[in-house]
């Protein structure tokens, strides 16, 4: 664990030096053919593919660490978006960036293409192999025999050779496909693929697209995978995704599926205003399908959905007041509910976690929980200094009112980003290593080890500083 910053200057240099570290330790995430996982129990030997994003390169059979060697749509979505940023910031270099993307995209298209019978019939008896006490953790065949055409699609995981999940799991989840149309057209736009990947990209869109709009109306499960229902991550990504995806094929001439696709956006639009609860002055995560179980209301989903679904003003964004409230609700919740917000020494940005509750492995702080946060703020104020963002009062909480102008709403929004980034700094490992989470009483990181989208988190964290930066100074970014 490290000592907090005291001094902006020290704080900027860790920044700097932790962005390479975690840039280097995602992409040891991806295309990791030189690794085999053997699954015990379920005599399964996987070698990924290239092209599939481990969620953790980490090799782990809950023992304690969870197994997290899998390629979950919604993860790698996360970790494509970063490689972005690390090629726009020059970390890596355009050619290889290029090369993981265009591995990334023929594995996604693989993907698409699975098929719950031929799966079976190329897997033989692979229950034979399955040792008896693992058998209650397999799925039913009657559930592997109803995968078919775009169902893949609602798969949250595969495993990385490019085979379907055989474990049970919960299914389905609607999030994933729509991530990446969001995270794959950024790219293109951004990069700019010669013609050969811009094909197959186009061909991934166009999957995802079709996806999306057919199932944004069906419940699915959370980001988290815990509850079936309505939920306002998934909800509001699908939005910007048939959004961004109307106005592309509108673009192109096609013009029927670009009008479906932007009425179904505004539909959903209209809809995401049901997640403001007025008596309870935050967003809701979810609204629950009937006996799904308790509902977990207050959570940090809703500020990543901001975050992920990149709106830069107006409704659903860092400039909607409801968001900002939210995450007022949530510092409040989190500073008083663990031990490390409460004891330890300059924390003056509560470590984030998920909800009120949460029991998973120490059901602490999550890195990209608090580098939401961190996030959220930095984004807030690039929306200040585009001139997107002007009501001080808003951010009440963070010492100011409607008498101050946008230049000290700018300079506070960026230091309390910093703040949530220096409370990451606290439990960063002196080599740069990010887990899960860190446990809410002794701040030791636990969970998954070097997960992938914690340190995707970081880089799109101080990504958005550095824009927020560079619009101030009237720099392009």
């Amino acid at each position: 664990m490290s000592a907090p910053f005291k001094q902006q200057a020290s704080l900027d240099v860790w920044m700097r030096r932790q962005y390479g570290l975690s840039a280097a330790k995602m992409m040891s995430a991806i295309s990791r053919v030189d690794l085999v996982k053997e699954r015990r129990g379920f005599g399964r030997l996987l070698r990924p593919a290239k092209g599939s994003i481990l969620a953790s390169p980490v090799i782990a059979a809950y023992d304690p660490d969870p197994d997290y060697f899998f390629h979950w749509l919604r993860d790698s979505a996360v970790i494509i978006d970063a490689l972005r940023l690390l090629i726009e910031s020059e970390e890596i270099a355009r050619p290889e960036g290029l090369a993981h993307f265009s591995d990334f995209l023929g594995f996604s298209l693989t993907l698409c293409g699975l098929d719950g019978r031929s799966f079976l019939a190329g897997a033989g008896d692979y229950r034979a192999k399955v040792e008896p006490h693992f058998a209650q953790f397999l799925r039913p065949e009657a559930d592997l025999l109803a995968i078919s055409g775009d169902d893949i699609l609602g798969e949250p995981r595969f495993d990385p050779d490019g085979s379907i999940d055989i474990l049970k799991w919960s299914r389905p989840q609607h999030d994933g496909p729509a991530l990446r149309v969001l995270a794959v057209a950024r790219f293109c736009q951004s990069v700019g693929p010669g013609p050969d990947i811009f094909k197959q990209a186009e061909e991934l869109i166009i999957r995802d697209l079709g996806f999306t709009f057919a199932r944004w109306r069906a419940p699915s499960f959370d980001i988290w995978e815990e509850e079936l229902g309505r939920h306002y991550y998934t909800q509001l990504v699908q939005c910007e995704a048939l959004r961004e995806g109307g106005l592309w094929l509108e673009s192109r001439g096609a013009i029927e599926s670009a009008t479906a696709y932007l009425d179904a956006s505004q539909e959903i639009a209209a809809g995401l205003d049901d997640f403001w609860s007025a008596p309870q002055g935050f967003v809701r995560s979810r609204i629950a399908a009937a006996g799904s179980g308790p509902q977990k209301e207050l959570d940090i989903a809703t500020v990543l959905a901001v975050i992920h679904a990149g709106r830069e003003a107006g409704a659903h964004s860092v400039c909607d007041s409801r968001l900002i409230a939210t995450l007022g609700r949530l510092e409040a919740l989190f500073a008083d509910a663990y031990t490390i917000n409460t004891t330890q020494p300059g924390a003056d940005a509560p470590a984030m976690g998920r909800y009120d509750g949460d029991r998973y492995y120490s059901g602490g702080a999550y890195f990209f929980s608090t580098l939401g946060a961190a996030e959220f703020h930095f984004k807030a104020a690039q929306a200040v200094a585009k001139g997107f963002l002007h009501d001080a009062s808003e951010w009440a909480r963070i010492g100011l009112d409607s008498k101050h102008d946008g230049h000290h709403l700018f300079e506070a929004l960026l230091r309390c980003g910093d703040l949530f980034m220096t409370t990451v700094a606290a439990y960063t490992s002196e080599n740069g290593d990010l887990s899960e989470q860190f446990d809410q009483t002794t701040g030791v990181q636990t969970s998954a080890k070097n997960l992938a989208w914690s340190h995707a988190a970081f880089i799109s964290a101080y990504a958005s500083r550095e824009k927020a930066l560079r619009s101030a100074k009237g720099v392009s970014p």
